[in-house]
This record gives structure tokens, C-alpha cells and sequence, in this order.
């Protein structure tokens, strides 16, 4: 379910700078920020490296028979 939800505007600029780097639509980047966010709170003491690669991790197909689930 999508909702709207008010952002500063310097928040939006920011993360539609990142988007266009990083190939992503604006949702998404914001999307991703706050993922970022969510696991650095729950794991203070992950690397800002670690949580990126978990995040790309979770977006990576399971491949033969490493597959679970």
C-alpha cells in the first residue's frame, strides 16, 4: 500500500541528486536511504560497507543449489 507522506524540500534535492547516480527513480532512493538507516540503527556496529552489501544481497537471485526456501 502506498501513502503520501510531506519531505523537506532539501531532503527531495538531495536524494534526486543520488537517484540519478545511482540509477534509481526518487522513491526508491529514499526507499533505500531509509533500509540503510533501519539496519545501522539495529546494528550499530555494522560498517556502512556491510549494510550496502546486505541491502544488495537481498536483491540478488538465489542461484542452483545455494536456492532456500
Amino acid at each position: 500500500m502506498a501513502i503520501n507522506v510531506k519531505l523537506s524540500e532539501s531532503l527531495v534535492d538531495q536524494a534526486k541528486r543520488y537517484a540519478l547516480i545511482e540509477h534509481r527513480s526518487l522513491p526508491k532512493q529514499i526507499e533505500y536511504w531509509s533500509r540503510m538507516g533501519k539496519i545501522a540503527e539495529e546494528n550499530p556496529d555494522l560498517p556502512f560497507g556491510m549494510i550496502r552489501d546486505i541491502l544488495i544481497a537481498e536483491q540478488e537471485e538465489p542461484v542452483g543449489e545455494y536456492q532456500f526456501g
